[in-house]
């Protein structure tokens, strides 16, 4: 009997200390949100020092300081914040729900979808245009009607692919397969109405799709962190039905979970939340894919912390890589989904290629 106390205490110290692990990462994590945050709100092309900007935050700087720190740089970082986390917790949850480790929130044909939106808009409806100016910027002229539309398309995707899994009883398989195909039409779409637009309103469809944090303002802002937030307590709530799913559809549905329905809904706020971000910000590739990856080799597939971990990991990767937009050529501001792609490809392969080494090991 006092063995078998013992055997009970250690298992409960063990399991303690298996979730202060996770807890500790979670506070790294978060620590690492802060000081990229601050890092980059110093960084940019315009000559404030960091005392600058500090007291710009207490409203006692220069009227200089204080513009491009609250009207350029603070709805950028914060804009980076929530949609990296966004971006990575669709990723986290589709791979959970489609059974598919490439699973991201471009794997449904979203992110096809919206540049097929945007290009009507911009080459069809007229919303591109270029500022005649001494270089002849392009631009778009009227952003919203952009926006709209690549929302409109992107959630129109979304719904057809759910309605196919729904009415059709698709597998995780078939609709991820079905997510391709429709990827693939709207990319054929996307191409077909390029090849017959004159030159200006092709280069403005093109400037739409590179991922750019700096087109948004305050208002895009707060609409972003609206349906990050709602999604993301969603996710949490259903973080013990995502576990169940992990072990099994038979074994989710012996524990009591609604499988198809807990899919359905999974998926579909998982496209909502692509959809607002990518058609306020254009593409932004790898960071669905990445950010969950990463956080399942170092925090496990315990959805409790998963989910928040590859929020925070989101959040970190994308405020990285727009730090580096902005800084590594500047007066020059890169797209900041090139900079995604540029470090997601090379970690992605490295994480896949370590994946399949432990698998041969096995």
């Amino acid at each position: 009997m006092k063995q078998e106390i013992l055997k009970h205490g250690d298992k409960l110290s063990y399991y303690a200390e298996y979730i202060r692990r996770k807890w500790l990462v979670l506070l790294i994590l978060a620590l690492a949100v802060f000081f990229m945050s601050v890092i980059s709100v110093n960084a940019g092309s315009s000559s404030i020092n960091v005392w600058e900007v500090i007291k710009a935050f207490f409203g006692l700087g220069s009227e200089k300081a204080a513009l491009v720190i609250w009207q350029i740089r603070m709805p950028r970082i914060i804009t980076a914040i929530i949609a990296g986390a966004g971006l990575s917790v669709a990723g986290c949850v589709m791979q959970n729900n489609l059974k598919n480790p490439l699973a991201s929130p471009s794997t449904l044909g979203i992110s096809s979808a919206a540049a097929f939106g945007a290009n009507i808009a911009i080459i069809v409806l007229g919303a591109g245009t270029v500022l005649y100016t001494a270089g002849d910027a392009v631009a778009i002229s009227n952003p919203y009607m952009v926006t709209i539309c690549a929302f409109i398309c992107s959630m129109g995707a979304a719904m057809i692919i759910l309605s196919l899994g729904k009415i059709r009883g698709f597998s995780p398989e078939a609709i991820v397969l079905a997510g391709v195909a429709l990827g693939s039409l709207f990319a054929a779409g996307t191409t077909l109405i390029q090849y017959f637009a004159p030159d200006v309103k092709i280069a403005a469809a093109i400037f739409w799709t590179f991922g750019d944090l700096g087109r948004v303002s305050w208002n895009e802002s707060f609409i972003i962190i609206g349906v990050v937030a709602l999604s993301s307590v969603y996710f949490i709530v259903k973080r013990w039905d995502y576990n169940a799913m992990d072990n099994g559809e038979e074994t989710a549905k012996s524990l009591g979970v609604r499988t198809g329905q807990t899919r359905f809904w999974g998926l579909f706020i998982s496209s909502l939340i692509t959809a607002v971000t990518v058609s306020f910000l254009g593409m932004i590739s790898f960071i669905g894919l990445i950010g969950p990856h990463i956080m399942r080799r170092i925090i496990g597939a315990d959805h409790r912390f998963l989910i928040p971990a590859s929020m925070l990991a989101g959040a970190v990767l994308l405020l990285i890589s727009d730090t580096v937009a902005r800084t590594i050529i500047r007066p020059v501001v890169l797209p900041v989904g090139a900079i995604t792609s540029i470090l997601g490809a090379p970690l992605f392969l490295y994480l896949l290629m370590r994946g399949m080494k432990e698998g041969a090991r096995r």
